[in-house]
């Protein structure tokens, strides 16, 4: 028998990343993310997979952030006992990010429940979190460029991917073949972020699409924000921004340290990181010095740009503080989390600005905003949209479809099969098309729940 994916999630959709991996009876996950986006899709996360948890031998992991790893405390819920593999950053964040994810799914249902706009009776959260704390044990980390054996006789190696702390691109040896999973890949000219190792020779590629049918500006970020945060404090409005806690965060706080320093917005522009899931994060930069292009005194800088606020009492009484102000909160496609109350309280205002910092997923409020939606749905109750919306077109974590092409051509041989895959149908199969006719070699879309041969 020979060595197959079954394509569990990130298949058609950048979200909810899952590859099971067959050969010889033993089933290995890479990945193992939460759908978010539009509700036929999270509905996904409440299905039972096709293969029952209990039976899976060790999950991989390639990064932290919730598309990737946010299934992880319901898989051990479900009866899930084997090893989970990943990078000692990727276990650090998941430390903060997972037990977060939980207790945020907590707070929504009970929101739900008391103001009575679910149609269930009483909502529940997918886990608790408690549910994530106990899945946290199963975490053994391997350092990157080490070969290890998640199972016996397959070898496992992690290769620095970009992106975020700890991201990883994974090579897989089964039976012989060499399956390379991209992870999310960052750009080389990140503004925080080291770029992406070259890729190991492979004979079958999974490689992301997020932006596989577009290229980045030439602008960096600061060309965006700096006029953006300056236009704002000139007419004394807030920016509400939505960010990832962990990547976006930083990269905005240290984009904001150069505008001051430099002089382009006003030093006294009062800046506040309301996210401990931020916080947290932001500190563990301090404590993974060679996975990022800062220096001592940048990393140290980081946590001390912003007011960090960590309290649910300090977090309400930024409601009653004017602009100009500039508040830095998850979740980055404001999805949930504390910049739902935010919104809620800002969005009306004309003076006020909304600031996405990267790609916003269909189906999101934050690919609502993009799209210049006039009105956004928070908790069971139709907020209207008069703030201004600025989308930094610059500030993606991803590489483009130029830098994917380029990575994939480092390759040192072509490989049989290049499936694609963590990108909507447009970028996915535009991505697809160019590996065909600029590369020539084989390259597939999978289909969600399709499985095929290595």
């Amino acid at each position: 028998m020979g060595v197959s994916i079954t394509f569990l999630g990130g298949a058609g959709t950048v979200t909810g990343s899952k590859y099971l991996v067959m050969h010889d009876g033993k089933r290995l996950l890479v990945d193992c993310g939460l759908f978010q986006g539009y509700k036929l899709l999270r509905l996904r996360n409440w299905a039972p997979l096709p293969v029952a948890p209990v039976e899976l031998d060790a999950v991989l992991l390639t990064h932290a952030h919730l598309d990737h790893s946010g299934y992880l405390p319901l898989l051990v819920k479900e009866g899930f006992v084997g090893p989970v593999y990943a990078t000692p950053g990727t276990r650090d964040l998941c430390r903060i990010l997972l037990p977060d994810s939980g207790h945020l799914q907590e707070e929504d249902a009970d929101f739900a429940n008391r103001h009575g706009f679910s149609k269930h009776a009483p909502a529940l959260p997918l886990y608790t979190r408690h549910d994530a704390l106990d899945c946290l044990p199963r975490i053994k980390t391997m350092a990157l460029g080490k070969t290890f054996h998640p199972i016996p006789g397959w070898n496992a190696t992690f290769s620095t991917a970009g992106h975020i702390l700890g991201a990883s691109s994974i090579l897989l040896e089964v039976a012989g073949r060499r399956i390379l999973f991209s992870g999310d890949l960052g750009r080389p000219d990140d503004l925080i972020m080291n770029p992406p190792a070259r890729p190991p020779a492979a004979d079958t590629v999974l490689v992301e699409s997020t932006y596989g049918d577009r290229e980045h500006p030439k602008d960096d970020v600061l060309a965006e924000l700096g006029p953006a945060l300056k236009k704002l404090a000139k007419r004394g409005g807030v920016a509400v921004v939505p960010v990832f806690a962990v990547g976006r965060a930083q990269a905005l706080l240290h984009a904001i340290n150069l505008l001051k320093h430099r002089g382009e917005i006003p030093n006294s522009l009062p800046v506040f990181l309301d996210s401990p899931m931020a916080v947290n994060s932001t500190e563990l930069f301090q404590h993974h010095p060679g996975e990022h292009r800062l220096n001592s005194a940048e990393t140290q800088a980081l946590t001390q740009s912003a007011v960090m606020v960590t309290s649910t009492d300090d977090s309400r009484a930024l409601s009653s503080r004017h602009g100009p102000m500039v508040i830095l909160t998850a979740s980055g496609m404001a999805t949930g989390g504390r910049v739902l109350h935010h919104l809620a309280q800002r969005a009306g205002d004309h003076r006020n600005m909304v600031i996405l910092t990267g790609f916003q997923a269909p189906g999101t409020r934050g690919a609502i905003l993009a799209g210049g939606g006039k009105s956004l749905r928070i908790h069971g109750k139709d907020v209207a949209v008069n703030a201004e919306v600025v989308q930094l077109e610059s500030a993606s974590a991803h590489a483009d479809a130029n830098q994917i092409l380029a990575w994939l051509s480092q390759l040192p041989r072509e490989p049989d099969q290049v499936y694609v895959v963590h990108g909507e149908m447009g970028a996915a199969d535009e991505l697809r098309k160019r590996i065909k006719h600029e590369m020539g070699w084989r390259a597939l879309v999978p289909e969600h729940g399709s499985t095929w041969p290595t």
